[in-house]
C-alpha cells in the first residue's frame, strides 16, 4: 500500500503545484486536483474527457471544512455527516461565492464528502483543503477500483497514482440534495434511503427511476446522472435469469463469443466461445467485484456481454442502477 508518508506529501505537492494525483477512496478511485485552481480544475476535464457543464465532487478532510465550501447548510446535513462521514455519502448543498465554477458546472450548488480510507484521509489532511475528484477514468466508462484501472485508463494523464489496494465498497457515494426542504436522493449508493430515513426520523425522496434517464431540469446536476454511464466498450445486455439460457443459445448460434455475469445456478452450456463469470448473490459483495469483472470481461474479445439482472428491490437499488446506465452506454467501442 503507497501511503507512507513521504508519499502522501509528495502528493500534496503536487496537487498544490496544479497537478493531477489519483488516490483510492472506499468507493472507487478518484482523479484528484485542487478545488480551489481553476488551471487544475480544467485538467481532470482534459484528462476524462469530460464535459464542462458536469459538476465535480468535493472531497474534504472532515466536516468542520464545510462552512469554507457551502452556505446555508441544514440541520439535516451536519446530521448526515455527523453519522455517515467518513463514508460513502455525498450532500448536495449551496454553494459557498468562493467555489471556482468549473467544480459545481455554473450550478449555485456543490457536492462534498468525507471519503472512508485511510489512504485519501491522509492525502485530505495533508492538503488541508478541498480535492475535487471524480472517478479516474475516461468519461462514462467504468470506474477504477484498483491502482491499475487507473494507470490503463488514464497513463500519463496523471502525475501520481496512490494505491490503496481494491476499493471496499466498489460502487459510487450515495447522492443527496439537501437544498430543498424534503431531502431527494439523486444517484443511489451503499448508503440507502430507508438508512437515511432512519438517521434522520423524516422523509427522503428518490429520485431513482426504474430506467435511468438524464436529471429532470429542476434537479442538480450531479456525478453518474447520464442515462449512459459506467459503460463497457462490449455491447452488454440485462436479462433475467431464467431467461439467460435461451439468450446465451442465441448468441452462440450466431457465432459469438459471450461473457457471463450470473450465479451459478442457471444451466449453461460449456462451450468454448462462453465465458462465465459468478455472481455474488450478496449486494455488498455484487457491488465490491461490479467494476472489476465488468472491466475482466470488456477485456476479453467478446462481441457481447449478457447480465443476470439482480433482484428490483430496494438493497439492489444501487447495483440495478450502475447495470442500467452502463447497458445504455455500451457497445461504442472507443472514448
Amino acid at each position: 500500500m503507497n501511503d507512507s508518508a513521504n508519499a502522501i506529501a509528495h502528493a500534496a505537492q503536487l496537487l498544490r503545484a496544479g497537478e493531477l494525483v489519483a488516490f483510492p477512496t472506499e468507493t472507487v478511485y478518484g482523479l484528484g486536483a485542487d478545488a480551489r485552481n481553476p488551471i487544475a480544475l480544467a485538467k481532470i476535464f482534459a484528462a476524462k474527457g469530460r464535459p464542462a457543464d458536469h459538476p465535480l465532487i468535493v472531497h474534504l478532510p472532515d466536516a468542520t471544512h464545510l462552512d469554507a465550501w457551502a452556505i446555508d447548510i441544514p440541520a439535516a446535513a451536519h446530521t448526515l455527516a455527523a453519522a455517515c462521514w467518513p463514508g460513502p455519502l455525498t450532500l448536495i448543498l449551496k454553494r459557498h461565492p468562493a467555489v471556482p465554477d468549473l467544480v459545481t458546472g455554473g450550478q449555485n450548488t456543490i457536492g462534498v464528502r468525507v471519503p472512508n480510507h485511510p489512504v485519501a484521509l491522509a492525502l485530505l489532511h495533508e492538503f488541508n483543503s478541498g480535492i475535487a475528484a471524480p472517478s479516474a477514468n475516461k468519461f462514462g466508462r467504468i470506474s477504477p477500483t484498483t491502482a491499475a484501472h487507473v494507470r490503463e485508463e488514464l497513463g500519463d494523464a496523471v502525475a501520481m497514482i496512490l494505491d490503496g489496494g481494491a476499493c471496499t465498497v466498489g460502487i459510487e457515494s450515495t447522492i443527496v440534495d439537501m437544498t430543498s426542504a424534503t431531502p431527494r436522493i439523486l444517484r443511489p449508493g451503499a448508503i440507502s434511503a430507508d438508512t437515511l430515513r432512519q438517521l434522520l426520523h423524516a422523509p427522503v425522496h428518490d429520485s431513482h427511476a426504474a430506467q435511468p434517464t438524464d436529471h429532470a431540469p429542476h434537479l442538480p446536476r450531479v456525478s453518474g446522472s447520464l442515462a449512459a454511464h459506467y459503460a463497457p466498450r462490449t455491447p452488454l445486455q440485462l436479462c433475467a435469469l431464467e431467461s439467460l439460457p435461451a439468450a446465451v443459445d442465441a448468441a452462440l448460434q450466431q457465432g459469438q463469443r459471450v461473457a457471463v455475469l450470473a450465479p451459478a445456478a442457471p444451466s449453461l452450456p460449456t462451450h468454448q466461445r462462453l465465458i462465465h463469470r459468478i455472481a455474488s448473490a450478496d449486494f455488498s459483495q455484487f457491488a465490491h467485484d461490479l467494476y472489476a469483472t465488468l472491466r475482466e470481461l470488456d477485456a476479453a474479445g467478446c462481441d457481447l456481454i449478457l447480465v443476470a439482472a439482480p433482484p428490483d428491490t430496494e438493497t439492489w437499488r444501487a447495483v440495478n442502477d450502475r447495470l442500467c446506465r452502463a447497458a445504455t452506454g455500451s457497445g461504442s467501442g472507443s472514448d
